[in-house]
């Protein structure tokens, strides 16, 4: 445990020096704001390297052997409706808490004035990943083509991009970037890796590579769907 501390520690330090460096250096040369202000920033900072931290330290330690476990167990249920319906939960449930996505939606609502609804802006953006993650299981277990599937949900958005509302379309694309953030793509990553585990002839190297990009191609096809239909 102490050596798990450390490393992701370490890590996080490693993550944010760059912004520590950065910002230092404008304070010292150029910006020079208010000392009570550069402090509140450092103190910001540390707040993030313990919150990252922690945060790694719980996905290490239990969200990805569960995440492992659930998509090793799904096969011996014997349907294949129940891996596709688990994992459009599991898509959809740890979107709904990705801080990406929180963010996002909360700064969509307050730019709209509450034009555009901060509950039904997220509940579209996990129900495209859940449908898409769920399409990804799919073709883990009927050992589809990854880049035929890829091919053609880009071909889709690359279609949509042009019939879709023109306001609509920038949110579309920031939807779906938020989407793989530090909560979903491990949960996703490690469901994939515990399917494709126990299934003949899957490997889970290239069964997990390109999931977490075509998860997120769902967000954007469903907001452009919905800017369409409104």
């Amino acid at each position: 445990m102490i050596s798990l501390l450390k490393n992701n520690l370490l890590d996080s330090l490693k993550t944010v020096a760059p912004l520590i460096i950065v910002a230092g250096l404008l304070q010292m040369t150029l910006v020079q704001a208010l000392t009570l202000l550069f402090f509140q920033f450092l103190a910001g900072v540390a707040l993030v390297v313990l919150g990252m931290t922690l945060l790694f330290i719980g996905i290490d330690l239990g969200v990805l052997p569960m995440g492992r476990f659930i998509g090793a167990e799904l096969p011996k249920q014997g349907s294949i409706a129940f891996i596709l319906s688990v994992a459009f939960v599991m898509g959809f449930a740890t979107t709904i808490a990705e801080p990406d996505v929180l963010v996002l939606t909360s700064q969509v609502g307050n730019i709209s004035q509450g034009g555009t609804g901060r509950t039904s802006l997220l509940y579209l953006i996990a129900g495209g990943v859940g449908v898409f993650v769920a399409l990804a299981m799919a073709r883990i277990v009927y050992g589809a083509s990854m880049r035929v599937l890829l091919t053609i949900s880009l071909g889709i958005v690359i279609l949509l991009s042009f019939i879709a509302p023109a306001d609509i379309v920038p949110l579309a694309y920031d939807a779906g970037s938020v989407t793989t953030g530090v909560l979903t793509a491990p949960i996703v990553l490690a469901l994939a890796a515990g399917l494709s585990s126990v299934l003949a002839g899957r490997d889970a190297i290239s069964d997990g590579f390109g999931l977490l990009g075509f998860a997120s191609i769902g967000p954007i096809v469903v907001i452009m769907i919905m800017g369409l239909l409104s």
